[in-house]
C-alpha cells in the first residue's frame, strides 16, 4: 500500500516528549503507582508492559491528563498534564481500550467530523490512506468489522496532527488478522515518524512494533530498554529451545542435570551462557534416553517472552 500520509516538519526539541520522575499514585491506602520514572523520546515507539494491576492504564491516564498524580512530575511535550490539560489535547492523539461511535455515520463523515475540532487538522484522504481506509470510505460504522472500527480509532486520534500518540491496549480481544492490519497501521505510523506510547497485553505485539519497552510490576518499573537491553539487564543468556519429546511430557524421562531446562507445555526451554557445553549435555541426555533428534532444536538470543516470564512469572499473553 502506498502511504501519502506526510507529517508537517517539526524541530526536535532536546527534552522527551514524555518525562516522568518518582511517579506515584494512591487510591485511599493502596498504592498503585510506588516512584515510576521513564522518558519517551520523539519519533519511537515506547511500549509499557505489565500485568493487570500494575498501573499501566492510570499512568496513560495520568500523562493524558485525565487524573493528577499523588506525587512526582510529569511532562508530556514539555506540559504538565494535571494543570495544562486542554493544551495538552490540542497536541496529542488518543486510542482508549473502548470507544464508541454513530452507528449511522459514514467512516469519512465522522474523520471529517472530529478535523473540524483541530485548527490544522491532516487531509482527510491521507488519513484513510494511513489507517487503510480509503475502501470503506462511504460504509456506515454499523459495517465495520472489529479491526476495521479500531483503524477508525487511530484515524480519529489522528485527525488534529498530533504530536504524540497514545495507544492503549489497541488490539485486546481481536482475531489474528484483524491484529495484523492493527500492526499495519501502526507500523505506517512508526515510518512516517510517529512518537507512540503504546500498552498491550501481548508480548509478541510490543516485540514487533516497540523501539523501546519497559515492564511495569506493583506499581514500578523494573526493567527498561530494547528488547536485547532488557534481556541482558535481566540476566538471560543464549536460548536454546526444542519440542517437548512425550516422554518428557509423560514423566518416563526426567530432566537432564546442570542445564536448567524448563518444559513449557510444547516448548522446552533453557538459558546459558555457555551455549556449546549446553547443546552438548543436551544431545547426550536425549542419546541416553533414546529421545531422538530433539525436534525443532533452535539456539537464539532470549526473546521479550524469555524476559518477561524471568521477571514476572507471568504466561506469555499478559492477564
Amino acid at each position: 500500500m502506498r502511504v501519502t500520509y506526510e507529517p508537517a516538519a517539526r524541530p526536535v526539541p532536546e527534552s522527551p516528549a514524555v518525562q516522568v520522575r518518582d511517579l506515584r499514585m494512591s487510591y485511599g491506602s493502596t498504592e498503585v503507582l510506588r516512584g515510576v520514572d521513564f522518558d519517551v523520546h520523539y519519533g519511537e515507539v515506547f511500549c509499557l508492559l505489565g500485568p493487570n494491576g500494575a498501573g499501566k492504564t492510570t499512568t496513560l491516564e495520568i500523562l493524558e491528563g485525565f487524573r493528577p498524580p499523588t506525587g512526582g512530575t510529569v511532562r508530556v511535550l514539555g506540559l504538565n498534564p494535571a494543570v495544562q490539560a486542554a493544551r495538552l489535547r490540542e497536541r496529542i492523539g488518543m486510542v482508549l481500550q473502548e470507544c464508541g461511535f454513530p452507528r449511522q455515520a459514514r467512516v469519512a463523515e465522522l474523520i471529517d467530523i472530529w478535523r473540524s475540532y483541530y485548527p490544522h487538522p491532516r487531509p482527510l484522504g491521507e488519513l484513510l490512506d494511513v489507517v487503510e481506509l480509503a475502501d470503506v470510505r462511504n460504509t456506515q460504522v454499523r459495517k465495520l468489522s472489529g479491526g476495521q472500527r479500531r483503524r477508525l480509532d487511530f484515524a480519529l486520534a489522528l485527525a488534529g496532527d498530533p504530536d504524540l500518540i497514545f495507544l492503549d491496549e489497541p488490539t485486546t480481544g481481536f482475531d489474528p488478522e484483524a491484529r495484523r492490519r492493527c500492526w499495519a497501521a501502526i507500523e505506517n505510523l512508526r515510518r512516517l515518524g510517529a512518537t507512540i506510547m503504546l500498552t498491550t497485553h501481548y508480548l509478541d505485539e510490543a516485540e514487533r512494533l516497540a523501539d523501546r519497552i519497559a515492564i511495569l510490576r506493583a506499581g514500578r518499573i523494573e526493567l527498561c530498554g530494547t528488547t536485547h537491553e532488557v534481556a541482558a539487564r535481566a540476566g538471560l543468556g543464549t536460548r536454546i529451545s526444542f519440542t517437548t519429546p512425550s516422554a518428557l511430557r509423560g514423566g518416563q524421562v526426567a530432566l537432564p542435570d546442570g542445564v536448567g531446562l524448563a518444559v513449557r507445555g510444547p516448548v522446552s526451554v533453557c538459558h546459558t551462557d555457555n551455549a556449546a557445553m549446553t547443546l552438548r549435555r543436551l544431545l547426550d541426555w536425549a542419546l541416553e534416553n533414546r529421545l531422538g533428534d530433539l525436534d525443532g532444536l533452535a539456539v537464539a538470543a532470549p526473546s521479550l517472552e524469555d524476559t518477561y516470564l524471568q521477571l514476572t512469572g507471568q504466561d506469555s499473553e499478559i492477564t
